[in-house]
């Protein structure tokens, strides 16, 4: 919401300064995201008068001007059309910095002539779009008179300071200047002029009304709609003060009929639409649009319209979007002499859907979905007749409307202790009163109960503790009292949960293999979501801050699958990934999960002369899960390989790691389906790690951990090549290696497996190394020989295999 310093003083009546206001602001929670002193921007240039525009004598385009400017004579070289002998124009002088074009600008030669200076345009100053000449001020417009050296801001109203705040979307009250001073004068920084919005007898019985043709069961979608016609219009230019005030919030001056319209719009809160009346044919109704219906809209775009869009239509069909925009065809033009005004009321949530589903941003449309003030329909209409009566003449018609406006304003109770109990900080119930008044609300203090009728302009209160927050923010949030926490010295030292401490050992171990963390959204589309399991109804978010994003995860991949698909897109095909977060089975507390999830695409081995280049695999993806389990503290040695991932991983080439019954990790190759959908070409592998799923660490009361035990002989590795059936999972051996001798055995590895010549069909060769590692004396080759044997039994024991000769 931007809007200008003066143009606040129209509402708010105060000696406070920029800086005050600009502080206050951000203290009542209407955050300023900036201020634009344009007055300080344009502090170098200044009114000159051309004395002499002479042709060029190498360019028939150019001219050489002699400038009288504040330091005396200047020679400036210009391709403006318009600069001629005589007149008054804006100098920058060298030095000066041009806002529009980004340059600091120098003294040159221009084909062959010293130019020491420039005569600018209006978007070379950066305050319009206007090029097509250079600024030629006429003194009939500043009283008669015009000095050289005269600073041009101020003459042009241009040194008013522009300010930009943030709008919560529950102050759509505030989506007006008056609001925004209303806030203001309570919180002690003046008072609130009076709204000038007096009822105007008409000169004339409208020769159009309003109609509502509404279902029984929606007359909601639009309760109320007034205006009036006017006659004998004269629709020009607006004055320079309208359109100064436009163009510093962004918007572009039309003419003075719409230009109305927008001001309304952003100084009161209050969405106004004008209708060219001669080119409506009937009276205007308020209906829902038919099957088939469209509009060509006043952005030149066409609308496809359904039966849950809420239109004006005539007896031709829609001639605008209720509450979000125009249609072009009843358009206000030049030659517009007859007007038939429009100041509705809308449902707020059928405005925000309408708007969505065609994909129109209006400033209407971010209002009334914010909700206006419902008395604004009323006013409206008076002070939307002023400025049309004032600006464009003509004479007004009778008043019309159709429906009717809530009358009933709702009452809310707050406790006075409430806001020391919410707020910490003690205020008296008479003060909370008058703070409340100030803002609007008409007060009751009964006992410590104020009962306070709301405002119609606030349908963001609703409850208790809204007026806490209402209470607090004019009290002052800098009086909030400094409380150091206090610490319950019964409760253990250790600040970290044990989830806690695994999360940051999981996040460490992952980041030191070479994986990035990622932070994205809980929401993903549902045709993501869909691929990995998702059929909770339950999770489909009611509000989502885009349309793709309109379910709660099932699962991380799909957000690691979007960011690596958009790497790829831009040339990053090999990408490793990790997120550590939430993800969502249902609604219910225990249906959220927080887990790690990464995920590597493309080559795990970039192409190198020393190496063999080579795509990620499924045992990437096993490596990071083991190694993200073995730092949180599971039993890695006493988990089970099983290959029975969920869907979306490739049924061939993926598995799950138990304890037990228990899944702590599901890894490998996602399926080509799931690539497809995220265009994600190449192979892609991925885990999950269900962090929570760990066994918690038996308490040994009493017991510290025991010390670190190092051996001083020398450890013995034995090699062992068994043949077994193909199908046997190597995990198995190694399994039955290890538990021939737990003390003596400290390490088993696969270095080699082999099938082929040589090796029977259907059958393989696996290798293993055995670490031997004695810890009271040097071990004879009669207890190798021993320990060899008792791993070459317990091996052919659980794969049914044996050792190859």
């Amino acid at each position: 919401m931007k809007f200008t310093f003066n143009w606040l003083k129209d509402h708010l009546e105060t000696t406070a300064g920029l800086d005050e206001i600009v502080e206050r602001l951000s203290m009542l929670g209407l955050e300023v995201e900036g201020v634009e002193d344009r007055g300080k921007q344009l502090a170098p240039f200044a009114v000159a008068h051309v004395i002499e525009a002479a042709p060029h004598p190498d360019a028939d385009r150019l001219k050489v001007c002699r400038v009288a400017t504040a330091e005396g004579e200047a020679q400036v070289v210009c391709g403006a059309p318009n600069a001629h002998t005589g007149m008054y124009g804006v100098f920058a002088a060298p030095g000066s910095y041009i806002p529009g074009t980004d340059l600091n600008l120098k003294a040159g030669v221009i084909r062959g002539v010293e130019s020491r200076g420039m005569l600018v345009s209006e978007r070379e100053l950066g305050i319009s779009d206007e090029h097509e000449g250079i600024i030629e001020l006429n003194p009939e417009d500043f009283g008669g008179k015009l000095e050289v050296g005269q600073a041009f801001a101020p003459l042009a109203g241009l040194d008013d300071a522009v300010i930009e705040i943030g709008i919560t979307p529950n102050r759509g009250d505030c989506l007006g200047v008056r609001g925004i001073a209303r806030d203001l004068a309570a919180a002690g920084l003046g008072s609130l002029k009076p709204l000038k919005a007096d009822p105007l007898k008409g000169s004339f019985e409208s020769p159009r009304t309003w109609k509502r043709d509404l279902p029984a069961d929606d007359q909601g979608a639009c309760p109320y709609v007034a205006g009036r016609s006017f006659r004998g219009v004269t629709n020009g230019p607006s004055p320079k003060w309208l359109q100064d005030r436009l163009r510093a919030i962004g918007l572009r001056p039309i003419s003075a009929l719409v230009d109305i319209t927008n001001y309304v719009t952003f100084d009161l809160g209050r969405p106004l639409h004008v209708f060219d009346a001669a080119k409506l044919a009937g009276n205007p109704t308020m209906r829902m649009a038919r099957d088939g219906e469209s509009l060509e809209a006043l952005d030149e775009n066409s609308y496809e319209l359904d039966g849950e869009t809420l239109v004006i239509a005539d007896d031709k069909g829609p001639q605008a979007i209720g509450g979000i925009m125009g249609g072009e065809e009843t358009g206000c033009s030049l030659e517009t002499t007859e007007v038939f005004l429009e100041v509705a009321l809308f449902d707020p949530i059928r405005i925000a859907f309408a708007g969505r589903r065609l994909g129109i941003h209006s400033d209407a449309r971010y209002r009334f979905e914010r909700g206006v003030d419902p008395e604004s329909a009323r006013w409206g209409v008076e002070v939307a007749t002023a400025m049309i009566l004032d600006l464009c003449g003509g004479e007004a018609s009778e008043a019309v409307a159709a429906g009717t406006l809530p009358e009933e304003r709702p009452v809310v109770e707050l406790r006075a202790s409430r806001v020391a109990s919410l707020g910490g900080v003690e205020i008296p119930a008479a003060e909370q009163q008058a703070l409340l008044e100030k803002l609007g609300f008409e007060v009751q203090l009964k006992g410590e109960v104020l009962s306070c009728s709301v405002p119609s302009w606030r349908p963001d209160i609703e409850g208790e503790a809204c007026l806490v927050e209402e209470v607090l923010r004019l009290h002052g949030y800098e009086a909030l009292p400094l409380t150091p926490p206090k610490r319950d010295e019964s409760l253990p030292r250790e600040v970290l949960t044990v989830k806690q401490k695994r999360f940051s050992a999981v996040r460490q171990a992952l980041a030191w293999r070479g994986l990035d963390e990622a932070v994205t959204f809980s929401f993903i589309a549902e045709r993501q979501a869909r691929l990995f399991g998702w059929e909770a109804e339950s999770l489909r978010v009611d509000n989502p801050i885009s349309s793709d994003l309109d379910v709660m995860r099932p699962s991380i991949l799909p957000t690691l699958l979007d960011a690596a698909s958009r790497n790829a897109a831009r040339g990053y095909h090999d990408g490793a990934f990790f997120e550590i977060g939430p993800q969502y089975a249902g609604t219910a507390p225990s249906d959220q999960t927080d887990l790690a999830a990464a995920l590597r695409s493309g080559r795990a081995v970039s192409r190198h002369w020393l190496a063999e280049g080579r795509a990620v695999d499924a045992f990437d993806a096993k490596a990071d899960a083991l190694k993200a389990l073995e730092a949180a503290g599971a039993p890695v040695d006493s988990l089970q390989v099983t290959a029975d991932a969920p869907a979306w991983y490739h049924p061939g080439r993926s598995g799950q790691l138990r304890l037990g019954p228990k899944v702590l990790a599901s890894f490998g190759e996602l399926h080509p389906r799931v690539l497809k959908s995220f265009d994600l070409k190449g192979t892609a592998v991925a885990c999950e790690v269900y962090v929570e799923s760990i066994p918690e660490p038996k308490a040994k009361a009493g017991k510290a951990r025991p010390a670190l035990e190092l051996s001083a002989y020398q450890p013995v590795e034995r090699d062992f090549a068994f043949l077994m059936d193909a199908d046997v999972p190597a995990e198995k051996a190694i399994r039955a290696a290890r538990g021939a001798d737990k003390k003596l055995v400290t390490g088993v590895e696969v270095f080699d497996v082999y099938s082929g010549k040589g090796v029977p069909e259907g059958q393989k060769s696996l290798a293993l190394c055995v670490t031997l590692q004695p810890r009271d004396k040097t071990l004879t080759d009669e207890e190798l020989e021993a320990v060899s044997a008792k791993i070459i039994a317990q091996v052919e024991k659980a794969t049914g295999g044996s050792l190859r000769g």
